[in-house]
């Protein structure tokens, strides 16, 4: 009966592309033009922020000239696809379209990224927005990619175990100094959800990764928390020359 109903359903909502929209074979895919048009992240990237990097490592971990010159308070960080072309399309629609298939879809790519980040006992958790962002877009996208994940894992997630009391101007257009400074002090782990971390390894997760000051803040809000190492996620990661 149930295998019935998912070919009527099948037949009524064929399964369509999260990135353009035509027709594909399954559910929460691309279509063979928009996964062309997909930077995904493969290889040799960076340890610290998922930057893709040229070369081998030759067993070692290695850094991009950003994260060597600011150490980040994180362990180390990934990134599911580099934020432009087909990528950027698709944060956006999930940002300001709503287009929740598109976290469906991800789950499976940021799986992938994170890779021998996800320990057993890691507790995942999106970055949060300030209410009133949260009011007039109504959901928040990070959220929703780490509650996607959780999913696909089995990962324990805690929605709310940040909160960011502060609200910052958007930061599109200041600098990578600016942007530490905008965002100092604006999380803090909620208090009712403190108890969850300590000494457990922790995996923030976000839609997109630019300087990697929203890390930077969500991250030592974790660690003065008292929290085991922080590890972080973001779908797409921004490169100098995107």
């Amino acid at each position: 009966m149930q295998g019935k109903f998912q070919t009527a359903l099948s037949v009524i909502f064929p399964p369509r592309c999260v990135g353009c929209g035509s027709l594909v074979d399954t559910d929460f895919q691309l279509c063979g033009s928009c996964w062309v048009q997909t930077p995904f992240i493969t290889g040799l990237v960076c340890d610290g922020c998922g930057l893709p990097l040229h070369g081998s490592s030759d067993g070692q971990t290695v850094q991009c000239d950003d994260c060597m010159e600011m150490p980040r308070p994180w362990k180390a960080g990934r990134a599911a696809l580099l934020y432009q072309d087909g990528a950027r399309r698709m944060v956006l629609a999930l940002k300001h379209g709503g287009r929740m298939e598109v976290a469906r879809a991800a789950a499976g790519w940021l799986e992938r990224a994170a890779g021998d980040l996800l320990r057993p006992d890691t507790l995942i958790a999106p970055i949060p927005l300030h209410w009133t962002r949260l009011f007039h877009r109504t959901f928040n996208q990070s959220a929703a990619l780490a509650q996607a994940l959780a999913d696909k894992t089995g990962s324990q997630i805690c929605p709310d175990l940040l909160i960011r009391p502060k609200r910052t101007l958007p930061l599109d257009r200041k600098s990578v100094a600016e942007r530490f400074e905008a965002l100092s002090d604006v999380m803090s782990v909620h208090p009712r959800r403190a108890g969850l971390i300590r000494g457990r390894p922790v995996l923030l997760v976000d839609d997109v990764m630019t300087s990697g000051a929203t890390f930077t803040a969500a991250a030592q809000c974790c660690l003065q928390a008292g929290s085991g190492d922080v590890f972080v996620l973001a779908l797409a990661r921004v490169a100098k020359d995107a």
